[in-house]
């Protein structure tokens, strides 16, 4: 009671919270016991890139594209073994019946919002079939997931164009990822505070493996934030089902989440792997709602579980059952600190339906040092 009582002093002494973007170790908030790899993102595994295109102008348009890579080489003739797992479908997630039958994805995977979608697999189509080596595909399975900008961006406008999104996977890079108000999370919101592209890694230890796990989060969804065991939401007074407070700013809405990692799984396991990353969904308080969609796409980039076409049987190396718990657990623990950085990163924003506060870092700073001794 007495933390809740010098949270209330905090703002009624109108504090400045500055536009200041920081990720989550800034702050001292490292969820779980695992090491991050060296850039703590999903680009911290193996030959996996990301390429971004923001469209803004801080009134009616603010939206994008993010694009990973999932590997190197040509993923329409060597293909990644993935899964997809849904924690609540309320979303329009293209190529999901065909990674769900195969277990395996053959292009890069593309992020956007819900009207543009379609503009979205025109783009990964249009790539794939200009890819040396592809001159006789006659299908393409392309993999594009959506959540719903429409309070700050005309989403009607369906602004994103095919040649953005070729444009996005064509710059993919390794290295730092982009996060906040980037790409796919350009019109996003998240606890009814402006949301984002937030990215986080975790490496096992050489006993466990030594495997890497990464995860990227385009957070659009709502519930009542806890942050570091801080009950942030209910402190700033911005939470689900608080009083009148309408659904549209805390609840509802959706969060895609791209896990990637080197270690030679099945598309079996890699489905245990996406089922553990609703964990870190969990974790910071999400309310899973009716409208809210929420899915997770996994796949390994290991060379020795590649798919090449007509490839004869193989006895391929994979990490057995009871070696995954390790690995549910680093997938937990990035997912929670993507998101985290998703919000910490992102920054005010103006759009179509009005203004998006971004979390007040000062505020949130003061929260910890006062529940730290």
């Amino acid at each position: 009671m007495r933390f809740i009582t010098f949270v209330f002093l905090l703002l009624s002494l109108n504090i400045p919270a500055h536009a200041e973007q920081v990720r989550a170790r800034d702050l001292g908030i490292a969820p779980g016991v695992l090491t991050p790899g060296p850039l703590n993102a999903i680009t911290d595994v193996r030959a996996v890139k990301v390429g971004q295109i923001t469209l803004s102008n801080n009134k009616d348009k603010n939206t994008g594209v993010t694009a990973v890579i999932p590997a190197s080489g040509n993923l329409r003739q060597n293909k990644v073994p993935a899964a997809v797992y849904v924690g609540n479908g309320y979303g329009k997630m293209a190529g999901i019946s065909q990674v769900q039958e195969l277990g395996e994805i053959e292009t890069p995977i593309v992020l956007t919002n819900t009207l543009n979608v379609a503009e979205g697999i025109a783009g990964v189509v249009a790539w794939t079939l200009e890819q040396k080596g592809n001159e006789d595909v006659r299908s393409v399975n392309a993999v594009v997931g959506e959540t719903n900008d429409g309070y700050l961006n005309d989403i009607r406008a369906r602004f994103v164009t095919q040649a953005q999104v070729i444009q996005a996977i064509e710059q993919a890079s390794g290295g730092p990822v982009k996060e906040g108000n980037v790409g796919a999370g350009t019109g996003t919101r998240a606890f009814g505070w402006k949301g984002g592209i937030g990215t986080s890694s975790r490496v096992l230890p050489a006993h466990l493996g030594g495997y890497t796990v990464g995860v990227l989060v385009q957070s659009n969804f709502g519930g009542i934030l806890t942050m570091d065991g801080i009950k942030v939401g209910e402190a700033l007074g911005q939470y689900y089902l608080k009083g009148a407070l309408n659904e549209d700013t805390a609840a509802d809405g959706s969060i895609m989440i791209v896990v990637a990692t080197d270690a030679p799984l099945s598309h079996r396991n890699l489905h245990r792997l996406a089922k553990r990353a609703m964990a870190g969904v969990a974790r910071t308080g999400a309310s899973l709602t009716n409208g809210s969609g929420d899915y997770v796409i996994a796949f390994s980039s290991a060379d020795e579980v590649r798919r090449f076409a007509d490839a004869p049987p193989t006895n391929q190396h994979l990490v057995a059952n009871n070696a995954m718990s390790p690995l549910f657990q680093a997938v937990n623990e990035a997912t929670e600190e993507a998101i985290y950085n998703s919000l910490l990163m992102a920054t005010d924003a103006n759009g179509h339906q009005g203004p998006v506060k971004a979390l007040p870092v000062d505020t949130l700073r003061s929260m910890l040092e006062v529940k730290r001794p």
